[in-house]
């Protein structure tokens, strides 16, 4: 790319590397405000890299997406970690939050139709989370998930309530999504032991960001990316002397299983926000953990870090660099990554129950089975919004085989797998409507979960 060209492509970046706050608001007006330049940056990340506050609040304003990831794989969140203002990281965190919560409610009325467009249905989903680590592989959860379907109301009956003093708190949970009810009162917690329930809020309190800020500002800045674009898949095999393609029972399915080769876990960390007494704190912390001192794991209160120096690039030697590898613009970059091969299986199911329903419950660009994947998947997301959920929706989207899949055996972070089995499945036109209602003879509790 010539120079010219560059200066005249990215005007919304040049504005926010010569600070110049009236031609950014007039640009804003008709420039594409979440665009990248050529090292993969939005005008955000440059606006954080660089301190520019003013030009962090315009662009905000003006919907710039936070987490969108420049070549390097770094967020304008995670930038603004390393630059050290306390007040941008929690401005950046709290519109994050937002736009993820707006994001779901844009893709409502795509999911309220696809689960009006499907049967009514009884699925049983089984997590088991295994990891290589002794004390986490300790630790991990196991459950059963069971879900009901009916019209546009979704029922998640799950045994997991908390995790406390190094072990997982069993209970029996019900979260219930009703689909034709205002977004505020869509979702509901019910703790069928004590029998009361809670009203799932969509914004956390101002305490509790201003917490995640100070986790944030102590610890690592971390990214993790599973990569799906080379993944292939072969036929996995059975038979120690006599080799054969792999069949097996997954719960009331017969499945044929593959081998998903090319699945790779890129993750990396970076640290220059930390002072060595940081570093120290943070592995005392990690020792606690091992033993179970859950008290002694607090985070105070951080204050913002003194700027970086600043390191006089000029906007020409910014965009003329080679693609992909800018100069530093903000605090020193310490880092450390590592991408590891992982295997992973999935077991496919498609015979004659699939093809049948495929037919009875087809829509105008969709087969009955795309629509359970991704519509599962999106309430599964919105009804319980795990890590893992979203790892499994992005496994699950990439080109699969023929089939639904029935068993999935997945990393979802460096150190843990998690295994994931459809263990039944049935189409049920009787199921009651009372299951998707909060029974007369609970009380409301809006502190029964603090967490959510």
């Amino acid at each position: 790319m010539a120079d010219s060209e560059a200066w005249e492509d990215f005007p919304l970046h040049e504005s926010v590397f010569k600070d110049d706050l009236r031609r950014l608001s007039q640009l804003l007006r008709v420039h594409d405000v979440a665009q990248k330049d050529i090292h993969g940056n939005t005008a955000l990340h440059l606006a954080v890299m660089l301190g520019r506050k003013d030009c962090i609040q315009l662009l905000l304003a003006h919907g710039a997406p936070v987490r969108v990831k420049n070549i390097q794989g770094w967020t304008p969140l995670a930038e603004a970690i390393s630059y050290g203002d306390r007040q941008s990281i929690f401005t950046l965190l709290k519109k994050l939050k937002q736009q993820s919560s707006e994001s779901l409610e844009q893709r409502r009325p795509a999911l309220i139709k696809a689960l009006k467009d499907i049967g009514d249905f009884y699925l049983e989903l089984k997590w088991d989370f295994q990891s290589w680590v002794p004390l986490v592989s300790r630790i991990l959860p196991s459950d059963i998930c069971k879900v009901h379907k009916k019209g546009s109301c979704l029922r998640l009956d799950t045994t997991l309530v908390d995790f406390n003093d190094m072990r997982w708190e069993r209970g029996d949970i019900t979260f219930i999504f009703n689909g034709d009810a205002e977004p505020r009162e869509s979702l509901t917690v019910l703790d069928n032991v004590t029998k009361v329930y809670q009203k799932i809020k969509s914004e956390e309190m101002e305490h509790e960001l201003e917490d995640e800020v100070n986790i944030l500002m102590s610890s690592d800045i971390m990214a993790a990316q599973m990569s799906t674009k080379s993944i292939t898949f072969s036929r996995a095999q059975s038979g120690w002397l006599f080799r054969e393609d792999k069949t097996e029972m997954v719960g009331d399915f017969e499945a044929d299983f593959y081998d998903v080769n090319g699945l790779l876990l890129d993750s990396r960390k970076r640290r220059e926000h930390l002072s060595q007494e940081d570093v120290q704190k943070n592995k005392a912390i990690m020792e606690n953990l091992t033993k179970g001192a859950w008290d002694n794991c607090e985070f105070q209160r951080r204050p913002s870090l003194p700027p970086p120096p600043p390191k006089h690039v000029s906007w020409k030697e910014y965009i003329t660099a080679e693609a992909g590898k800018p100069p530093c613009l903000g605090r020193n970059i310490v880092s450390k990554g590592s991408t590891k091969a992982f295997k992973a299986t999935v077991g496919m199911r498609y015979d004659q129950f699939w093809k049948v329903s495929a037919i009875n419950y087809m829509t105008s660009s969709n087969s009955m089975e795309t629509i359970v994947k991704l519509s599962l998947l999106d309430v599964l997301e919105v009804i319980a919004p795990f890590k893992q959920f979203q790892k499994l929706r992005e496994f699950m989207t990439t080109k699969l085989p023929e089939g639904f899949p029935v068993k999935i055996e997945i990393p979802v972070f460096p150190t843990v797998t998690a295994k994931v089995t459809f263990t039944s499945f049935q189409w049920r036109e009787d199921l009651p409507q009372n299951l998707f209602f909060i029974p007369p003879n609970y009380r409301e509790d809006p502190s029964r979960f603090p967490d959510l």
